[in-house]
């Protein structure tokens, strides 16, 4: 597939607060956070689409504003 940005059926790995975190983007009916799969429609799932590695975005969260970085895509 396309691995220049971040779609649907992407294996994504960022970078939060330091750590790295691999999420799956996928369809609401099949987010499943104990598997990292989260939805395209989550806070995160809607902030990464579209996004490249080495871009950096803000996702605003209940507990306040958190900075991720895109480490890799696959």
């Amino acid at each position: 597939g396309n691995h220049n940005s971040v779609s649907i059926g992407s294996t994504t790995t960022v970078k939060v607060s330091g750590n790295e975190r691999k999420y799956t983007i996928v369809g609401s009916n099949e987010a499943n956070p104990k598997e990292n799969k989260i939805s395209n429609e989550s806070l995160v799932g809607k902030a990464l689409l579209g996004r490249k590695v080495g871009e950096k975005f803000k996702v605003q969260t209940p507990a306040g504003e958190t900075e991720y970085e895109v480490v890799a895509i696959e």
